[in-house]
């Protein structure tokens, strides 16, 4: 009788193991884009009257956000440009499901050759700089979002050269780097400024350096021909340049859905569910804002909105097997692009990280 109890609760052991391992087991692979913004000096931190507000603040630091945006407010202030707050959010992130950080990464000089100096000083690298060095960084991976927009244009065969070596000897060889069969993952914002043999020359290159070739997805149009190996979004924002205009967070949503049913299949697709999108705070001039044009902003999007939202985007990665990564990568816009309204960080309206709990929820099946 004793043998057989003991029987009994071994087995049952063994099931109640499996089931708590299949909860702390991640559904996805999912990241976050990163926007280090949060560093460097406001334009307005001059010592001016009036301009109070923007005394020690970080670049992208607007009036709209000290005032009808405040609520906004990171729990532990606007700046991200310390080691200690970089090791906080990297366990705050892993402790939620997050898997990897896709770092805003920027050119210089604009539309000409490199400038390795003004790279590292870049102050939107700083944050990538102090993941990489961050004695807990071992809980999650980083990639880079190239940010191949106006202002930071790479063009040209030998510019797209240039920043292949320098991403192959400064980043894809640190330990943290994400990697897809051992080939870095590499996510190009505009498929418009890419050359053909610029990337060509990367999976080369990489191949030199002992990598099994490079992955590399674009954020717009992908295709094979030009050297795309993946299908991805930065955003998807119904309305994006037309004059200031409020919606529900439900069209969103509903534009992000369409666009993962109607994705090509020709390549497989890394989905992306955005946080929010109101940037507001951003436009000029009564914002003080960066200057940037306006766009529909959408309301309702609360904590159990999102988690309903991403619960939509495993539901159609496993119906869609067939057209995602094989490590089924996904990510999440953004950690922190808070100047146009997508964030998981905690912050004034969200102190307790009611967003954060929402994701790791879905990516654990809780």
């Amino acid at each position: 009788m004793f043998k057989k109890k003991t029987i009994l609760l071994f087995a049952f052991s063994i099931v109640l193991s499996t089931l708590m391992a299949q909860k702390t087991n991640p559904r996805i692979k999912l990241g976050a884009y990163y926007f280090a913004g949060w560093a460097g000096q406001c334009r307005h931190d001059d010592g001016m009257p009036g301009n109070e507000w923007a005394k020690g603040m970080p670049s992208h630091f607007t009036k709209k956000l000290a005032t009808e945006f405040a609520g906004r407010t990171p729990v532990w202030g606007w700046r991200d440009d310390t080691a200690g707050l970089m090791e906080h959010q990297i366990d705050m992130a892993a402790d939620h499901g997050i898997s990897y950080f896709s770092f805003c990464w920027y050119w210089a000089n604009n539309k000409g050759a490199i400038n390795p100096a003004a790279i590292e000083k870049d102050d939107k690298h700083l944050p990538m700089k102090l993941f990489m060095e961050a004695g807990n960084n071992h809980r999650m991976d980083f990639c880079l979002l190239v940010a191949n927009h106006a202002g930071f244009e790479i063009v040209g065969t030998e510019a797209w050269k240039q920043a292949a070596d320098y991403w192959i000897a400064n980043y894809f060889k640190h330990p943290r780097y994400l990697k897809m069969d051992g080939k870095p993952l590499v996510v190009i914002f505009s498929s418009r400024g890419g050359d053909r043999e610029g990337l060509k020359y990367l999976q080369e290159a990489s191949l030199k350096a002992g990598f099994p070739g490079v992955e590399i997805a674009c954020c717009s149009q992908a295709n094979i021909a030009d050297g795309y190996s993946i299908k991805t979004h930065y955003t998807i924002t119904p309305g994006y340049g037309q004059p200031s205009e409020k919606h529900p967070y439900s069209e969103l949503v509903q534009a992000h859905v369409e666009k993962w049913n109607n994705v090509a299949k020709e390549l497989p697709y890394i989905p992306v569910a955005t946080v929010g999108w109101d940037r507001r705070p951003w436009e000029a001039p009564d914002g003080l804002g960066k200057g940037v044009e306006t766009s529909w902003y959408f309301e309702g999007n609360t904590p159990a909105a999102f988690k309903d939202f991403l619960q939509k985007m495993v539901d159609w990665m496993d119906t869609h097997p067939q057209q995602t990564t094989k490590d089924r990568l996904a990510v999440i816009y953004a950690w922190n692009e808070i100047g146009e309204g997508g964030w998981l960080v905690p912050c004034k309206d969200d102190p307790d990280g009611a967003y954060l709990d929402a994701v790791r929820e879905i990516v654990y099946g809780l």
